[in-house]
Formats: C-alpha cells, sequence, structure tokens
C-alpha cells in the first residue's frame, strides 16, 4: 500500500513540475493575444487600451497577485529575482517552497517514522527554491564583477575621444556582454526616458549591490559636482578593482581548504544517515523515536549550524 501511495504522489508530483515548467509565460501569453488581435483587426492593429506605464506583477494570477502585494516580504523576493536575471516570479517561488514544504515533510515523515524530523527535512526542502536564486544572483555578480574592469577602461576610452559620459555608458551597453551590458543599458534607458542621471546611477548600484559598483557610482558623480578629470579617476577606479579582483583570487586559493571542509562536514552526516536508511530501512528508528535519542538529533543538529557558522566566519574574509 506504501508503494502504491508513493507512486501516485510522485505521479502527481511530476505532474506538477512538468505543467510548472512548460506552460508558457506571461510575456509569451500577451504576445499571442497582441498577434490574434492582429489578425482579426488589422485596421485597429495600432490600438493599444493598455496603461503605458510599467507595472509590477508578483504572480500570473490575479487573485494571488493582489495577496501577494500587501506582505512585506515580497519586495525583497522580487529584488532578489531581479538580481538573479530569473524569468521566475515571487508566485511561483513562493508555490514551489509550500509544495515542497508538504510533500518532503509527508514523504519523510513516512520514511522515518517520524513526522516532526519530516517536517525539518520538508522545512530544508522548501528553501531550495529562494537557495537557487542565492545561486543564481551570487554567479551573476561575479560575473558582473569579472567584467567591470573592462566596461571602465572601455568608459575612460570613451570620455578621452570626446565622448559624453551618457554616451560612453551607451558604448558600455552595446560593446560589454552580460550583465554588465544588460544593466548599462537599463542605466542608459532611465535616463534616455527622462530620468536623472544621478537617479539612473543610483538605481543601478541598488540593482547591483557589488562594492566594485558603488565605487564607480561614486567616482562618477563626486565628478559631475566637483568637477575634475573622470577619465583618469575611471583609470584609478580600474586599477583598485583589479587589485581587489586579485588579492580576491588569492585569499580564495588560501581558504580553499576550510571551504571544502565545511562542505564536507556539513553534508557527510546526512549523507551518511541516508544511505544507512536506504540500506536498512529502520535502522535509525530507535534515534529518532527513543526520548533520548531525539535530544541528541536536536542537540547534533544544533552542533553541527554552530560549527558550519564558526567556519563560514574563518572562511569569509572581507577584502
Amino acid at each position: 500500500m506504501l508503494i502504491v501511495i508513493l507512486f501516485l504522489v510522485i505521479s502527481v508530483l511530476t505532474f506538477v513540475a512538468v505543467w510548472f515548467v512548460t506552460r508558457p509565460s506571461k510575456s509569451e501569453v500577451a504576445l499571442q493575444e497582441r498577434l490574434l488581435n492582429v489578425v482579426r483587426n488589422p485596421l485597429d492593429a495600432s490600438i493599444d487600451s493598455d496603461d503605458i506605464l510599467k507595472r509590477e506583477s508578483y504572480s500570473d494570477l490575479p487573485l494571488a497577485d493582489l495577496i501577494l502585494s500587501r506582505l512585506a516580504i515580497t519586495e525583497s523576493l522580487q529584488q532578489l529575482i531581479k538580481q538573479a536575471n530569473s524569468n521566475w516570479t515571487v508566485g511561483r517561488v513562493i508555490f514551489g517552497s509550500l509544495l515542497l514544504l508538504a510533500a518532503g515533510s509527508w514523504i519523510a515523515g513516512l520514511w522515518l517514522h517520524n513526522f516532526p524530523v519530516g517536517a525539518v527535512v520538508g522545512l530544508v526542502l522548501s528553501s531550495v527554491p529562494y537557495l537557487t536564486l542565492r545561486m543564481k544572483r551570487g554567479a551573476r555578480l561575479r560575473r558582473f564583477n569579472s567584467l567591470l574592469p573592462e566596461a571602465i577602461d572601455l568608459m575612460s576610452r570613451a570620455l578621452r575621444a570626446g565622448h559624453a559620459v551618457t554616451a560612453a555608458i551607451e558604448m558600455v551597453a552595446k560593446e560589454i556582454s552580460d550583465p554588465v551590458g544588460t544593466e548599462f543599458r537599463r542605466a542608459f534607458e532611465e535616463q534616455n526616458f527622462g530620468l536623472p542621471l544621478r537617479e539612473a546611477l543610483l538605481n543601478l548600484a541598488k540593482r547591483v549591490p557589488i562594492d566594485d559598483v558603488k565605487f564607480l557610482v561614486t567616482a562618477i558623480l563626486v565628478q559631475k559636482e566637483t568637477g575634475g578629470n573622470l577619465a583618469e579617476v575611471l583609470d584609478k577606479t580600474a586599477a583598485v578593482l583589479r587589485e581587489r579582483m586579485r588579492l580576491l583570487g588569492q585569499l580564495r586559493i588560501h581558504t580553499a581548504q576550510g571551504r571544502l571542509t565545511g562542505w564536507i562536514l556539513g553534508l557527510l552526516p546526512f549523507i551518511v544517515f541516508g544511505l544507512l536508511n536506504f540500506i536498512n530501512p529502520g535502522y535509525a528508528r530507535i534515534l529518532l523515536e527513543d526520548p533520548l535519542g531525539q535530544k541528541l538529533v536536536w542537540a547534533g543538529l544544533v552542533l553541527m549550524a554552530f560549527g558550519i557558522w564558526v567556519i563560514r566566519k574563518i572562511v569569509d574574509i572581507k577584502v
């Protein structure tokens, strides 16, 4: 009976996952509707009743979008999605987390015969969408950081050739690859549509929350207010950024062993526990059902969390 239930649960989860991934996005649906309107009314194709103002959408469902717009966590999650350059919506992230929480808690509770521990497993699984966005955001910011000195050099050469700051930003948007080109293009379009350059650069620093971008924005804004040779300032900024990247690379080499130790010590107990229970089902039942065993499990989890925090503090050196 348990095998049949697990088969049904896995089938339902697979169907939901396939539907969730393959369904058309909101932009694709809007484009399809627009094409249908052009086919039906070719003479009135230029008439668009939609508002020209850009609106934030947190979910494809109107009711869910209304509910999410009133939550405090929605704005920070939306900012994380933008920084990760993901096509997910806040509704999809929250729905996926809740689905993983329910399915993970139920399956782990039946497998381990301990529903409190199953709830902990469900909570860990529910963080997978958020952690995925954090990883994509980190990878994108690291690539941005590596391409930024090249973009600053291009701006410096453009200024020496007689171009304005906005023209230099446009050249970076056209010549430098993603994600630097994408973000600079957005900043150029913002000021091109009437937003002051100061606000456009501050929005760039907000979208890309790394110190190097703050250095660049500060250098440009200070030069616009006080004057001076901006090309020379940009050259020195690029030199500082390259030196910081070189130092960060050396630190990552020296802390690689500590980071690897943290990953091994953090994952090894869970991997061994899962393998032992998979090979011999019920092997750890006494540990999860006995009151003393439950206390030992919670104490072990707390000590592991503390140890991982200490290792992270040791290897996370600020530059």
